[in-house]
Formats: structure tokens, C-alpha cells, sequence
């Protein structure tokens, strides 16, 4: 589901930007593992390397488990029971794990959690914005002929909130606040049982649509994050073959008869002729009734006067 995140943030921003309260309520800043190895970007792919924010407790053993570090993490998860020597062999898809089969895949059982880091502006990201704080789990990876350690993590996934169930199924667990955030990585006082409980659909989250720019991880650019208005209309352009047809039709087609034309006089227009009828002022009716009519009453307008008897 999740596919893309950003996280541009240069190391001392994004380090202010994560800065928490400790368990004596003294405020701290995270301490990085690697600091070297981060490679901001605007536009992060699985198999990239982003920042994680964890337990001190996961690499000091008798560290406080609510201090915190920072450690940049491959993603896409590779368990440590893995036994091929290149992670790119893994079989599987690792960029996300489900809430609900979390506990039972053999390939997220063992491993612990952390917090994926992915701010959103990063001039106002103490202020006003919040890092989007997707909860995670990692495991830590060691090559079977040797080598260097490989720490890598894949995001919780849950079921979409409504604002987004237009979109995707699925959305990211984000941990809500910097409560969620203590509780679900302060695993020395908080069982997993009730970390787990914070893993659920959020509805506190703004998003909008992005350029195609950012189907391709080569491009890393603020225009993988700039809003797109996906109600543009595009001006329709004709192709070379549809110009030649309006030009054609244009200049070819039959032309209107021009209003301004005068018209034929009376005596142009035919006319009935019989040896029955004569013109008549009075009007014509159309029809062969009418004319009937018209002949009838012209016989009786002619019809010889009787003669009267003679008397003597």
C-alpha cells in the first residue's frame, strides 16, 4: 500500500524535529547511529534507506528505555533468519505488514518496534506540522559469510480511514501524538499486547494529489510533493488530419444562400392555368376543394338569363 514517503529534512532539522520528553520529563534530543549513512530525499522507494526513530534499549543494554536514537534503516524489511547472501533475493514483499497478521508471520514475529520518520514541512516542522509517525518494526540482518550488519523495517498497514477509503483499502499506522509515540517505543514498560492497541485508523491527517513525477524514484525534486488540481481541463489540440478537414471544409463546402438575395417577383412564380379559370380578386384557396368552388360559383355567375313565356 504505502510506497512512497519524503523525508527531506537535513540531520539537524530533523533532529530538532523529533525532539521528546524522557521519563523524568527532562526535554531531549535524540542521539543518530550513523548520521552518515541518511541520505535525504524527496522521494523514497523501498530498498532506499530512511530515518527510524527507536528505543536507546535496542542497542545499549541497560539503557532507559524511553531515551531515543535515530538510525537510518533499509526499506523493506529482511529477517534475520534470512540465509542467502543478497536481500534482493528475498521472495516476498516486505514494504508493509498488516495490523492484523502482524503477530502471526513468521517474517514480522521477531522483530522490534520503531517509529518511521516522514516530515511534511520542513521550515514548520516544530511548529505547526507534526512528523508523520508511522509505526514500524525492524530487524537487524547479518550476511551469512560476513559482513556488515543490515538493519532494515517495514510499516504497519491498517484498514483506510473514511477520508481516504476513496483512494487505497489501506493507509499507514500513524501514531497519533506524542503519547502514541512514547508508548509504542518504550517497549521495557509498555507490553507489546498494549502497544498494539494503538494501531488502529486515523482521521487527523491532511493529503493531497501529487504529480506522476513521482512514479519515478530517479526524480527527487519538490515537485514530488507540489498539489496537482486534478479538475484542469486540458485545451483539446486537433491533429494534423483534423486541421486539414476544417480548412477543407471551410473553403469547399457549399456556401448559404445569402440572406440579401432579392427574391422573384409575383409574376415570375407559376401559376394555375385552365380554360376554366380566369384570375379572380378574390382570395385563393389552396386545395383542390377550393378551386372547385371557385368554378362553380363562376358557371352561375354566367349561366344564360331564362327566357320569359310570350303573351299576346
Amino acid at each position: 500500500m504505502c510506497g512512497r514517503t519524503s523525508c527531506h529534512l537535513a540531520v539537524e532539522v530533523l533532529t530538532r524535529a523529533c525532539a521528546y520528553r524522557d521519563r523524568r520529563g527532562q526535554q531531549r534530543l535524540p542521539e543518530w547511529r550513523h548520521p552518515e549513512k541518511y541520505c535525504p530525499s524527496y522521494n523514497k522507494s523501498p530498498q532506499s534507506s530512511s530515518p527510524v526513530l527507536l528505543s536507546r534499549l535496542h542497542f545499549e543494554k541497560d539503557a532507559d528505555s524511553s531515551e531515543r536514537i535515530i538510525a537510518p534503516m533499509r526499506w523493506g524489511l529482511i529477517p534475520f533468519w534470512f540465509k542467502e547472501s543478497d536481500p534482493s533475493k528475498l521472495q516476498f514483499n516486505t514494504t508493509n505488514c498488516r495490523s492484523d497478521t502482524i503477530m502471526e508471520k513468521r517474517s514480522f514475529k521477531s522483530g522490534s518496534v520503531g517509529v518511521a520518520d516522514s516530515p511534511e514541512n520542513w521550515e514548520k516542522v516544530w511548529d505547526n506540522w507534526r512528523l508523520l509517525t508511522m509505526a514500524g518494526i525492524f530487524d537487524c540482518w547479518e550476511p551469512p559469510e560476513g559482513g556488515d550488519v543490515l538493519y532494515s523495517y517495514t510499516i504497519i498497514t491498517v484498514d483506510s480511514c473514511k477520508g481516504l477509503s476513496d483512494i487505497h483499502p489501506r493507509m499507514p499506522a500513524i501514531l497519533d501524538g506524542e503519547e502514541a509515540v512514547s508508548k509504542w517505543l518504550d517497549f521495557g514498560e509498555v507490553s507489546t499486547r498494549e502497544a498494539l492497541k494503538l494501531i488502529h485508523p486515523t482521521e487527523n491527517i491532511t493529503f493531497h494529489p501529487v504529480s506522476s513525477v513521482v512514479n519515478n524514484s530517479r526524480n527527487n525534486s519538490p515537485e514530488c510533493l507540489a498539489p496537482v488540481n486534478l479538475v484542469v481541463k486540458k485545451e483539446l489540440k486537433a491533429s494534423g488530419s483534423s486541421q486539414r478537414m476544417l480548412q477543407w471544409l471551410a473553403t469547399k463546402s457549399p456556401k448559404k444562400e445569402d440572406s440579401k438575395t432579392p427574391k422573384k417577383e409575383e409574376s415570375d412564380v407559376p401559376q394555375w392555368s385552365s380554360q376554366f379559370l380566369q384570375k379572380s380578386s378574390l382570395p385563393t384557396k389552396r386545395g383542390t376543394a377550393g378551386l372547385l368552388e371557385q368554378w362553380l360559383k363562376r358557371e352561375k355567375e354566367e349561366e344564360p338569363v331564362a327566357k320569359r313565356p310570350y303573351s299576346q
